[in-house]
């Protein structure tokens, strides 16, 4: 059976298909899954070099739903023809776009019936990132004010939808025309949409007219500029400006908790004095963290299964995302890596 895989050349990234094949033996507490879809995310070379994981072969397609075909011998969650889904470790062998895989049953949950594989595969990572950023991070809690910077992207509609699910004020950020729209119609409904495809300067007075001028709890982002000239460089090339990080800033309340997605965060030292006299924190959002140690497993696994609950329920709606077959899978994922497009799923 094959596999997409990305191989390194130089600085180069190549996504090709190759044959991979099971192990004989199905290890102890190893399920093995008939795999129905997968989604396709960027990799980060970077963070596996980090980790101490990197080589010339990634498996790629690493967001998987299907069903349980066999069960190892010492495994008591599944039994075959199980519908389950997960995310695969990071040192796994396997790519999620292979007919069949192993993984452990640690990484796995119960898929419910009315969820399709393909919508399920598409929306876990971001369930997990809005459900990481807003329980695990901000601690949000029912009347308090949130802002979700780009709420039209499928990261910031799950912080939307769960935010809103536990009372939290809502405000966020739209890019486009067309976005705002989108968000305007959200049910539930957002407190405001600030445009910011105009200009990013109108963030900090919208934020403030509608907190009284206090500002907001938590703020929750995708990246951000760390210099002005960022900014001006990201209008010239008609792509997604990132807020100012002294933007950010300056809009948390008193105790406020900023969550953010920027590995190269550099704060200077107005921005922590700013940050002090606020008595405001700031913290890091990385999902694999949950798959680079197993000390916080049960805690993990807690959250994948309240994630498809919750879609199950319809409590998270998430944004339908592309479905590709897999004879274009190593084609979209050039898309996907130089961030064309931030997400697509594969139909086994």
């Amino acid at each position: 059976m094959k596999g997409l895989f990305c191989r390194i050349q130089g600085r180069e990234l190549k996504f090709v298909t190759h044959e991979t094949s099971l192990p004989e033996v199905l290890g102890s507490h190893d399920v093995r899954i008939q795999v129905k879809a997968c989604a396709l995310s960027p990799v980060d070379t970077r963070l596996l070099q980090d980790l101490g994981l990197h080589s010339n072969s990634i498996p790629l397609g690493r967001e998987v739903a299907g069903i349980v075909q066999r069960v190892g011998p010492k495994v008591t969650f599944f039994q075959p023809d199980d519908e389950v889904v997960g995310i695969l470790p990071l040192d796994s062998i396997f790519s999620g776009l292979s007919d069949v895989i192993d993984i452990n049953e640690q990484y796995l949950v119960e898929k419910p019936e009315k969820l399709s594989h393909t919508s399920v595969a598409a929306a876990l990572e971001d369930g997990l990132g809005a459900y990481t950023a807003l329980h695990t991070h901000a601690r949000v809690a029912a009347g308090q004010t949130l802002l979700v910077m780009d709420g039209a992207s499928s990261f910031g509609l799950m912080c939307i939808q769960l935010a809103c699910y536990y009372g939290v004020k809502v405000l966020t950020t739209s890019h486009s025309q067309e976005q705002h729209a989108f968000l305007e119609k959200l049910r539930p409904s957002v407190v405001r949409v600030i445009p910011v495809y105009k200009k990013q300067s109108d963030l900090l007075p919208a934020v403030m007219e509608e907190t009284g001028g206090l500002g907001v709890d938590i703020v929750v982002d995708q990246g951000v500029s760390l210099h002005e000239k960022e900014q001006e460089e990201g209008r010239e090339d008609e792509v997604t400006v990132h807020p100012h990080k002294h933007d950010i800033i300056t809009v948390l309340a008193v105790g406020g908790h900023w969550v953010t997605s920027h590995q190269d965060l550099q704060l200077d030292p107005p921005d922590s004095r700013l940050m002090f006299l606020k008595s405001a924190s700031v913290s890091f959002l990385n999902l694999q963290v949950w798959l680079a140690s197993s000390s916080q497993q049960g805690r993990y696994l807690h959250i994948l299964k309240d994630i498809v609950e919750k879609m199950s329920a319809g409590i998270l709606r998430p944004q339908p995302e592309e479905v590709v077959p897999r004879q274009d899978a190593a084609t979209v994922m050039e898309d996907v890596q130089l961030q064309h497009k931030k997400k697509a799923v594969v139909e086994m």
